[in-house]
């Protein structure tokens, strides 16, 4: 019982505890090598364990041993006709764990079992899928990185090796779990090898705008990725097509680094793609064409969909003498500048591109505006009518660059007069850390706007053949996406003789159309076209939100997002190993934009956001659990709470813990006076310590009473300063020296009880606490039915109905901070302002009369 989170987290974590100083995009390697491995091992042992009829309770791993033993070769060629490999007995990932318990492990076995596999898959058909994919320069044992003498590097891989010893691998590629795990390191390990990381990794959130648009042609059965790195692209694809789609699907890559091509088998493999529908070259992409098809040597191999994100504007690329005729380029007439590769990997991938496929490729901003042979290449592809849409994305997305990136669309069959899209999304991000990263929201509005191809003031539009042309075939996004510009122009009429432009106010569009009647009973007119606001903003803000306007617009949000959460509420119910979360989470944020469309008012994008967070922060982990479970025995579930204690920082078990409802909300929902009880001590105990706080302010005031009494009993520094606190045992020495009968004993008297009480309530706490967590780890199985569904639609959907009215207050509050603005800026004219200067220079006159000179 695991989730892919906890996977993530545990194996993150692991590798943060063991790589020490080595390098990440280094480490990134053997860990990688190594969990792959362990799925190779895991595989050849279920294959034979299914041949021979075992069954889980049976020792899968002692009987391979056995058979191996009896029927050698004629075992091999069973398995490998199977999965194409196998993995003999003594080089199995659990022969290594085997060694490590009884105390003989030695490097080079692990080195020999890596090489063994290369030798033995070098004879089969499969051979290109597996061949070099442990090659030395990947996974050199030998490396001093790993530790500088042989025991150290011993010692460090058994580590290592342990991470993976207890995860059933095929188990968990069955469930999409391995896979989205290793997707997940690598993504890691990309955010911790910085600019190094550029050669490998694409960021989920560009990774998703790409592959959603390019899935919108579910006819896909061919992909292929140019520059394909660890392969995230082709995956994110993948996931974006049905299921039937998916499995006709055939997977194309090029990758130059040879490292990151051994990563890109690997993590296809682990996706559970079969060999046969993947062809992935390790090859330099632009110095020769691949794939090439024999009967066509001039048309190359036509793929569906190409996706890309290639090293930006790389230097001498054509090193090795291409020339214009190459039928990658003769669409331009033209080799792109040997000083920037750009457009080199854009005409390799659009000649590979079917005559009804879709391409995405990220690129720089320059290649949408730069000059000479780069201005001729696009002013053809336009002319050709190819290019699709172009979409801005915010800078500092990518670890290996802040410069801001373009998606570039492009396709063979559009009409010659069909617009192109521009789309200005370089403003829609949110800070992550170091970077900026797009959100769910962003993202769904960005394929939105593309599939429906809509125009948004400042934010797309559908540029004319005219236009292109107009602007001398330049497609910088702001010549055709007009930057809005949020500051109201100053009214000079408004400013000399005071009153807020009626024109202004007409322009509240939410305001006008939702409470039109609070704003006429608002204003006066003060001149011709100027008003005069008649109450606070206030009291303002106070008609517009009780509104009965307003209040039919929440009252029919609470009602169709409560239909909605009923819906889902139901198929949430009926989650079991058959169903399909992946469907069941796009129908949950494709439906919440259908139900908010009919609100014009409100932005339906953050509604798709509510959900987008329901899911990533608890839904994907439950609905796991609850796939596993069942949903009311998840409910019931619980395991260990373990927490680092001591200095060796050890796991521990501190009591229980539900797995898919948190201890907090059982103690708030069902232990409420439990809970109450403990938080009026907690109250009562700052009571004490701000009545002790109160008394050391005072006793460090000299001469006062309480400085008199009580400073001599307060700690004290090695120079003699008082602290923050009093010493127990001077203060008993004082309250022992003073007369009952004075007011310094009453004073010592009631520090020594406040002491006393505080620490009677800290153990009081403790104890309640601790009955607290135990009722509650006691009651997480007892739990029943109705409570189950109590507890998880508050942790799910509590807050829903809530964060949807806010939609509904917002783009009001956002215009009603406008008037408060118009308000401030107008209602000093320069008539009033001339007077308070007139004012202050007679002042000033009557103060210099008051000078004095002193000769």
């Amino acid at each position: 019982m695991i989730t892919s989170e906890e996977i993530k987290s545990r194996l993150w974590n692991g590798a943060n505890e063991l790589r020490g100083s080595m390098d990440a995009s280094r480490y990134k390697d053997y860990m990688l090598g190594l969990m792959f491995y362990k799925f190779l091992s895991d595989q050849t042992l279920k294959i034979f364990a299914m041949t021979a009829g075992l069954t889980n309770e049976d020792n899968w791993y002692d009987a391979y041993v056995e058979s191996h033993a009896n029927y050698g070769e004629e075992l091999e060629k069973m398995i490998q006709d199977v999965v194409g490999y196998y993995v003999s007995p003594k080089h199995l990932y659990q022969t290594w764990i085997k060694d490590m318990n009884e105390g003989h492990f030695e490097v080079q076995k692990v080195a020999d079992s890596l090489n063994q596999f290369e030798r033995n898959i070098a004879v089969t058909k499969d051979s290109d899928d597996f061949k070099g994919i442990f090659a030395n320069s990947t996974l050199d044992l030998s490396d001093t990185a790993l530790g500088s003498n042989l025991n150290e590097r011993s010692k460090n891989i058994q580590a290592l090796i342990r991470l993976f010893e207890d995860l059933d691998m095929v188990a968990l590629q069955d469930g999409d779990i391995l896979g989205d795990a290793y997707e997940y390191l690598i993504g890691q390990f990309a955010m911790e090898s910085g600019k190094k990381a550029g050669e490998f990794y694409t960021p989920r959130q560009v990774s998703e705008v790409m592959a959603q648009i390019v899935a919108t042609n579910e006819e896909i059965t061919s992909i292929y990725d140019p520059t394909v790195g660890s392969g995230s692209l082709l995956l994110t694809v993948k996931k974006h097509l049905s299921d039937e789609n998916q499995k006709r699907l055939n997977y194309y890559g090029q990758e130059k680094n040879t490292a990151t091509y051994n990563l890109t088998r690997m993590n296809l493999l682990l996706h559970g793609i079969r060999p046969e529908k993947m062809t992935i070259k390790n090859g330099d992409t632009l110095s020769y064409d691949w794939p090439e098809d024999p009967e066509k040597p001039n048309e190359g191999v036509q793929f569906d969909a190409v996706v890309m994100n290639p090293p930006y504007s790389i230097k001498n690329w054509n090193r090795s003498g291409l020339k214009p005729s190459d039928p990658r380029f003769e669409i331009a007439g033209v080799l792109p500048p040997d000083s920037k590769g750009d457009y080199a990997f854009l005409l390799h991938g659009l000649y590979h591109l079917g005559i009804t496929g879709t391409m995405a490729i990220v690129l720089p901003h320059g290649v949408l505006f730069r000059g000479a042979t780069e201005g001729e290449i696009r002013k053809r592809l336009l002319e050709k009518n190819q290019i699709d849409a172009v979409i801005g994305l915010p800078s500092n997305l990518f670890t290996n660059t802040g410069i801001p990136v373009c998606i570039i669309i492009l396709k063979k069959n559009r009409e010659l007069n069909d617009p192109i899209l521009f789309i200005d999304a370089s403003k829609s991000f949110i800070k992550s850390g170091k970077q900026n990263a797009l959100q769910e929201k962003d993202i769904a509005k960005i394929v939105d706007v593309y599939q429906q191809r809509v125009e948004e003031k400042g934010y797309s539009h559908l540029a004319t053949r005219q236009e292109l042309m107009q602007n001398d075939y330049n497609m910088n996004i702001p010549r055709y996406v007009e930057t809005i510009d949020e500051e109201i122009p100053h009214d000079v009429d408004a400013h000399l003789y005071g009153g807020i432009p009626e024109q202004n106010i007409k322009e509240l569009k939410v305001l006008n159309k939702t409470v039109n009647d609070v704003l006429s009973n608002a204003f006066i007119e003060k001149r011709h076209g100027y008003l005069e606001l008649t109450k606070s903003i206030e009291e303002l803000s106070s008609d517009i939100l009780s509104h009965s306007g307003v209040r039919k617009v929440s009252d029919k949000i609470r009602e169709v997002i409560s239909d909605y959460i009923e819906e889902y509420w139901e198929r949430l119910h009926q989650l079991n190993e058959n169903t399909n979360t992946r469907m069941l989470r796009e129908d949950m944020l494709d439906d919440i934009k259908k139900r908010l469309e009919t609100f014009d008012q409100i932005d339906i994008y953050e509604g798709y956001q509510i959900i987008a967070e329901i899911w990533t922060e608890t839904l994907t982990h439950d609905a796991e659990l609850i796939e596993q479970l069942g949903y009311y025995t998840a409910g019931r579930t619980r395991e260990p709470n373990m927490v680092v204690k001591g200095k060796n920082k050890d796991k521990v078990q501190d009591g229980w813990k539900g797995v898919i409802i948190p201890n907090s909300l059982i103690a708030s929902e069902l232990f409420a006076s439990e809970q109450s009880e403990i938080e009026e001590l907690k109250l009562r105990l700052l009571e004490i310590d701000s009545e002790l706080s109160e008394l050391i302010e005072e006793a460090k005031v000299e001469d006062s009473e309480e400085y008199n009494a009580l400073f001599d009993s307060i700690k004290k520094n090695d120079e003699g300063e008082a602290q923050d606190s009093f010493d127990r045992k001077l203060l008993k020495e004082s309250l022992k020296n003073s007369s009952k009968e004075t007011s310094e004993y009453v004073l010592l008297k009631k520090v020594d009880d406040d002491i006393k009480n505080r620490t009677a309530v800290n153990k009081l706490i403790k104890i309640k606490e601790q009955e607290l967590k135990e009722l509650v780890s006691n009651r997480i199985e007892q739990l029943t039915d109705d409570e189950i569904d109590q507890l998880l639609y508050k942790k799910w959907f509590g807050k829903v109905v809530e964060k949807a009215l806010v939609l509904v207050e917002t783009p009001l509050k956002g215009e009603i901070a406008i008037i408060e603005q118009l308000h401030q800026r107008y209602s000093d004219t320069i008539a009033d302002i001339d007077g308070e200067i007139a004012l202050l220079e007679t002042e000033l006159k009557s103060l210099m009369k008051d000078l004095v000179v002193i000769k």
